[in-house]
């Protein structure tokens, strides 16, 4: 946050700040957001099999990448979720456009994921007789 002057801190006090900042996120998304939580989950158990079943670097890349960029987009889309409550709850069509579509991100990036794995590993599983 800014001093009383509104100035932002400088060097390693403000990347120490922005850290603190960014934990904070994480753990009101774990504390708050159950699908968060069950996308960490599915990242603890597919990560390291990410890393086991790429045979190269790219494709360690890309199945471990897919998860994490799920995680950042649900992050993501629980902020849209949260500033929308913050102005009521009484319905309103953007508002729910906005929460539609925070949440298709979500479901394209989830999509992503099983493309990745399944063009990296299909090939394995069922080779070209």
């Amino acid at each position: 946050m800014a001093d009383q002057l509104g100035h932002m801190p400088r060097g390693p006090r403000r990347i120490f700040k922005a850290a603190q900042w960014s934990w904070q996120g994480l753990r009101a998304a774990w504390l708050h957001e159950s699908s968060f939580r069950l996308e960490v989950c599915l990242l603890v158990v597919m990560g390291p099999l990410a890393l086991w079943l790429g045979q190269t670097p790219v494709e360690r890349v890309l199945l471990a990448g897919s998860l994490l960029l799920v995680l950042a987009m649900e992050l993501a889309n629980s902020a849209i979720e949260a500033v929308i409550e913050r102005y009521g709850a009484e319905y309103h069509e953007l508002a729910g456009r906005a929460k539609d579509m925070g949440s298709a991100a979500v479901f394209v990036l989830m999509m992503n994921v099983l493309l990745c794995w399944g063009l990296i590993l299909a090939p394995r599983l069922f080779p070209a007789a």
